[in-house]
């Protein structure tokens, strides 16, 4: 079998990246130009260095105040979990804004609906199930009683 009587397999496009664009070459040799992000396109919601930075250093501030609000004792004990909720919170915050990039510009606003009406779904999840080991600990017939001595106390 000579090179010119070769038959070239038949599979899926070989793809190339680099920086300027991604080049596509389809099984008979064709090649394909494509935008560097592929689908994604160029979105202004991706978040540029300077916000990253911004939100890791925010991130560290908070995690290290919450750390030293339970180490160093310079909180009385009764103040210690309200201020560990509001720096938890806070920090949900600035992941979800600076991470996540939620927001109410048009651009993220899909991720803020998502977001939320996945973390309604959770609530109800949790609040139903605490809502039904709620009742069924008060429906319970107590673990010390045999059935004979529960019907003889009605």
């Amino acid at each position: 079998m000579t090179a010119s009587n070769a038959v070239r397999p038949r599979g899926p496009a070989i793809s190339v990246q680099s920086r300027a664009s991604a080049v596509a070459v389809d099984s008979r040799g064709v090649t394909i130009d494509s935008p560097s992000h592929g689908a994604h396109g160029s979105h202004g919601s991706h978040g540029s260095l300077k916000s990253y930075t911004v939100g890791f250093a925010l991130s560290l501030l908070l995690t290290f105040a919450s750390f030293g609000a339970v180490m160093l004792d310079v909180l009385p004990r009764q103040l210690r979990l309200p201020v560990i909720v509001m720096l938890c919170v806070a920090q949900l915050l600035v992941q979800l804004v600076y991470f996540l990039h939620m927001g109410s510009s048009p651009d993220q606003r899909s991720n803020t609906g998502i977001f939320i009406c996945t973390a309604l779904l959770i609530a109800i999840v949790v609040a139903g199930s605490l809502w039904v080991m709620h009742n069924a600990n008060l429906n319970m017939m107590p673990m010390q009683l045999t059935p004979a001595e529960a019907r003889a106390k009605e």
